[in-house]
């Protein structure tokens, strides 16, 4: 499955953010399943996918994160497989993101 095109004010947003993890918390940029992908000491916690975030999670704050109008399991193969830690995070809740990024990060195992 081909991954959508990141429309640029959506790159502006994830690359502000990545450069504030990078800076407070020591994040770095990588790449998972072809996507751009934040990971701290090897571990993956946020990544972009089209115009959407996406954040690994523990199981109650995937719960909270679904609760957004538009969040949905992240499914990258688009086999009906989703992946049961990573939300997807519409554009719509850009305000939302960095937040969201923080917990990843405080999930952690």
């Amino acid at each position: 499955m081909d991954r959508p095109p990141v429309p640029p004010a959506t790159a502006l947003r994830y690359d502000a953010i990545a450069a504030g993890l990078a800076e407070r918390a020591g994040v770095k940029a990588s790449s998972m399943f072809g996507m751009p992908t934040l990971k701290l000491d090897g571990k993956a916690v946020a990544g972009i996918y089209g115009e959407a975030m996406v954040f690994k999670l523990s199981r109650e704050a995937v719960e909270e994160a679904l609760r957004l109008d538009g969040a949905h399991l992240f499914d990258p193969s688009g086999m009906g497989r989703p992946m049961k830690a990573w939300v997807v995070v519409p554009p719509a809740h850009a305000a939302e993101w960095e937040r969201l990024a923080l917990r990843a990060l405080s999930d952690i195992e």
